[in-house]
């Protein structure tokens, strides 16, 4: 038996049940529901021909097509589908809006003993519920200061005890900064990182604070939600006060293992910002393993950003929190309460 699910009640199911996702390979790849597997109806190549012949020649001839590539393929498809589905036999199937390519999967993993569930109108439906959730108000708590000031280590520390906490350079693959690629994984397409960011902000409770990391609209090559960082420009902001000289400490600690090349080829996109002069005193001193003048360099331009971006956040709720490398574990949970009672 085949059921249509709307949107919400779709993604709920699929905290219990496997996703299929049957669109191409290319198509997954630029972007797809958290979680979902995909086992496409038609490979990259395939679904080329088939647009093909639908605009040469019309829906018709294309649907034929469509089952004579389709055929051969079905114990693979269904081979697929087993190790999906774990040992259940209920399922979720999509495809891009709900229609052939989902409903013809869904029969046939139907004729061979599952329950299948289809999205109605497909991922587009998810996209554009995805973006929709983001523009839920939310009690946004943004931890910022200064590059190095230990932003990220301090949302580790607090997530144990239960806050909220969403993992923005996480989710990017990316630190924010220059270096921010070294050591990560390629980072998602825009459209997957949007998705990857909506999985986890709609399971929040969003009366109840969620913590978050200050950033701009760009973390490497993909950028925050429009109504994302509205709602981080006009949060509580939580300004990590740490002195420059542990701050670069912590920061040559960070990044000092990377090889030389690749810590120089990441600092000369500052060349603009740093000034030729200034670029090749930090090439220098990386070259010399002398990673502090090197950090200080590069935190000059940083510092004096950071400064411009909240000078211009006028009438956001601010206070400083002051921390110390050593301390900030010990920290984490009175800023959790700090917070918590001013809100």
């Amino acid at each position: 038996m085949i059921r249509d699910y709307p949107i919400y009640e779709f993604l709920q199911l699929s905290e219990k049940q496997s996703v299929i996702d049957v669109r191409s390979p290319g198509e997954f790849r630029q972007g797809h529901i958290p979680g979902a597997v995909n086992i496409p109806l038609f490979d990259n190549e395939e679904r080329a021909v088939i647009g093909t012949i639908y605009t040469k020649t019309g829906s018709d001839q294309a649907i034929k097509k469509g089952y004579e590539i389709a055929r051969p393929k079905i114990p693979v498809f269904l081979a697929a589908c087993e190790k999906a589905a774990n040992g259940s036999r209920n399922i979720l199937v999509h495809c891009w809006r709900g229609g052939m390519r989902s409903r013809n999967m869904a029969e046939l993993f139907s004729e061979n003993g599952y329950e299948a569930g289809v999205l109605t109108g497909g991922y587009k439906a998810y996209r554009r519920f995805t973006r929709e959730e983001f523009a839920r108000p939310a009690k946004i708590i943004v931890i910022g200061g200064y590059t190095g000031s230990g932003k990220t280590e301090v949302l580790r520390m607090i997530a144990p005890a239960g806050e909220q906490v969403i993992d923005l350079e996480g989710l990017a693959h990316h630190k924010g900064s220059v270096f921010g690629a070294l050591g990560q994984e390629d980072q998602p397409t825009n459209e997957q990182f949007e998705n990857d960011l909506g999985h986890v902000w709609r399971r929040f409770d969003l009366s109840a604070p969620v913590w978050l990391e200050d950033e701009s609209r760009m973390i490497g090559n993909v950028s925050l939600p429009e109504p994302v960082l509205q709602q981080i420009n006009s949060g509580m902001l939580v300004r990590l006060v740490m002195s420059k000289e542990e701050r670069v400490q912590r920061l040559v600690t960070e990044y000092a293992g990377f090889d030389h090349e690749n810590l120089v080829q990441a600092i000369s996109r500052l060349e603009e910002r740093l000034g030729g002069t200034r670029l090749k005193e930090a090439v220098t001193a990386i070259r010399s393993d002398d990673f502090s003048t090197a950090i200080e360099i590069v935190l000059q331009y940083y510092d004096k950003a950071y400064d411009f971006a909240i000078n211009r956040r006028n009438g956001q709720k601010m206070i400083n929190f002051p921390v110390h490398g050593l301390l900030i574990a010990k920290r984490a949970g009175e800023l959790v309460q700090i917070v918590r009672n001013l809100l």
